[in-house]
């Protein structure tokens, strides 16, 4: 049996992605960070997923995670927050807040998956966002740091092509998620107006893709699009 790390694991893609996987027979354990509530409804939903409780941005909680799991054939970099803020009402600390997270947990998960994997390979996917890609106006640094796990991913893939391992990345557009539930009706109306494909995208949609990469051998550095249309 495949074992999978999922991160950011009991809402949204996260959990959308960690049933896919037990659906596919993999040994899941999926991580979160703070809501114990929705570690409890997950857990309900999913049984045979083991749930740990770990902030991603703490260096020391993602050794100890990996430290308690066997080996790793896959890790999914999914954790993340969102910041809807004008650039000149934005903190420091904000900023750091949402690249400690965004970008900075996925580069401790990919230095310990990596230790896992460089003697059996394995497939690394992170998460990213269509505004990585072209940019959210408001969300400047959203954007920045998940531009950064573009990059990173994209390196990363060259870097351990050699041993075996795929880093692949997921991009998804407007997901219907918790993380989008901050907008109207008026405004979700107006944004499924610009997506060609006239609707938000499921987290099991994205889920696919994920586990899509996961398993394909030859795709490696890539970057791969779930958004309807709304960036090309």
């Amino acid at each position: 049996m495949k074992i999978a790390l999922v991160t950011g694991a009991t809402r949204g893609i996260g959990l959308a992605t960690a049933q896919l996987l037990t659906e596919k027979h993999y040994r899941v354990y999926g991580l979160y960070s703070h809501d114990d509530d929705a570690a409890k409804r997950a857990q309900e939903q999913l049984p045979e997923v083991k749930f740990i409780k770990a902030d991603v941005s703490e260096e020391e909680a993602v050794e100890a995670v990996f430290q308690e799991i066997p080996r790793l054939d896959l890790l999914v970099c999914n954790a993340g927050v969102a910041l809807w803020k004008q650039i000149q009402d934005t903190t420091k600390e904000e900023f750091r807040r949402v690249m400690e997270i965004n970008t900075g947990g996925v580069f401790d998960c990919c230095k310990y998956a990596t230790k896992k994997m460089l003697e059996t390979g394995g497939a690394i996917v992170t998460v990213a966002s269509v505004w990585g890609e072209c940019g959210g106006s408001c969300e400047s640094v959203y954007s920045a740091s998940k531009g950064a796990v573009i990059a990173f991913t994209k390196a990363l893939a060259k870097e351990l092509a050699p041993s075996g391992i795929t880093v692949n990345c997921v991009s998804p557009g407007v997901i219907e998620t918790s993380m989008n539930a901050r907008l109207t009706a008026g405004e979700k109306k107006m944004l499924e107006e610009e997506i060609p494909l006239g609707r938000f995208g499921t987290a099991e949609e994205v889920a696919s893709a994920i586990l899509f990469l996961a398993e394909h051998r030859y795709i490696t550095g890539q970057v791969l699009s779930v958004n309807g249309g709304f960036c090309m």
